[in-house]
């Protein structure tokens, strides 16, 4: 039997996860505060030196954080974090915990906010995403980071960001960069291809029913192009019940594999669609591999 996610709806997943909590003293805290909360009061201050609300465009949410490790590492890699949130909800501050578990691994990282819907429709988001990674390509020297190896990582709705950037040069090119100076892409739990819309918040922020065809990262997964960047790594909960992991995770797995490219995909257990995330801060590492998964990636060379 596979084990089920601590978002498992049954009586068995409430049951373990509260017990693992109050094992570790967690149980009060979280009751006090939200889950994202609770775990950034865990995440330890002596792994990365933080350079607060970087500004890449005139917008109060046009803004990022930087995670430098600590010690400074010499040509250390790049990854360009958008969190999840349904294009409707979503702060930078929350995903600290993303920015030291990178950092503490040598990476520089940078955790981007973007303009959110209602305000702003499709594509609004991605090109502030575009704009956020044009920033970060010209401040590499300047954070003693490597040009040569910049990557974009998002989950759930980041992750689809983060493909978009990737497969459709649209986005990019509009903010002055190129895909070729992007090394590879990482999407946890990313919705890749999910018309027709059937989340409310989600049909808002696409203009649903007028939501083009290709606006899906597997439209254009499914064509050639060569200029898309080679390497891919894309990861899901096996029992995520929000963004199902066959549709999205596997069929772009397949799809990009199809026309060669050199994409991971790892379906995980013990873990939903959020738990896949937070598996990466330091006092829930135990439920997954998420952060070794990405660090490997990130690592890597190219032959």
């Amino acid at each position: 039997m596979k084990p089920r996610s601590f978002s498992s709806d049954t009586p068995a997943g409430p049951l373990r996860r509260r017990h693992w909590l109050a094992s570790f003293g967690l149980l009060p805290i979280l009751q006090a505060c939200s889950p994202l909360r609770l775990i950034n009061t865990l995440v330890p201050d002596s792994t990365h030196t933080l350079i607060e609300g970087l500004a890449y465009g005139h917008h109060e949410r046009q803004r990022m954080d930087v995670y430098l490790p600590m010690p400074a590492v010499s040509d250390a890699p790049v990854v360009v974090f958008f969190y999840g949130g349904s294009w409707s909800s979503g702060n930078r501050a929350d995903y600290k915990f993303v920015g030291e578990a990178l950092a503490s691994q040598g990476i520089v990282t940078v955790v981007a906010d973007y303009r959110l819907s209602p305000e702003v429709r499709y594509p609004v988001f991605l090109q502030d995403s575009a704009q956020a990674v044009k920033m970060a390509l010209d401040n590499t020297v300047a954070w003693g980071a490597s040009r040569e190896r910049i990557f974009l990582m998002g989950h759930s709705a980041g992750a689809y960001n983060a493909a978009m950037l990737a497969l459709d040069p649209r986005w990019l090119s509009g903010a002055g960069a190129e895909r070729k100076q992007i090394a590879g892409w990482i999407g946890l739990a990313g919705p890749y291809d999910f018309l027709p819309i059937m989340v409310p918040e989600v049909r808002v922020a696409f203009n649903w029913p007028e939501t083009p065809a290709d606006s899906q990262p597997l439209f254009y997964a499914q064509r050639p192009d060569p200029a898309a960047p080679a390497r891919a790594l894309l990861v899901a909960a096996r029992e995520d019940q929000v963004v199902n992991p066959e549709r999205n995770t596997v069929g772009l797995g397949q799809a990009l594999n199809a026309r060669g490219q050199n994409v991971q995909v790892a379906l995980l257990d013990g873990v939903g669609h959020a738990t896949l995330i937070g598996a990466m801060a330091a006092p829930l590492r135990g439920l997954a591999p998420v952060l070794e998964q990405v660090v490997e990636f990130v690592e890597k060379r190219p032959a």
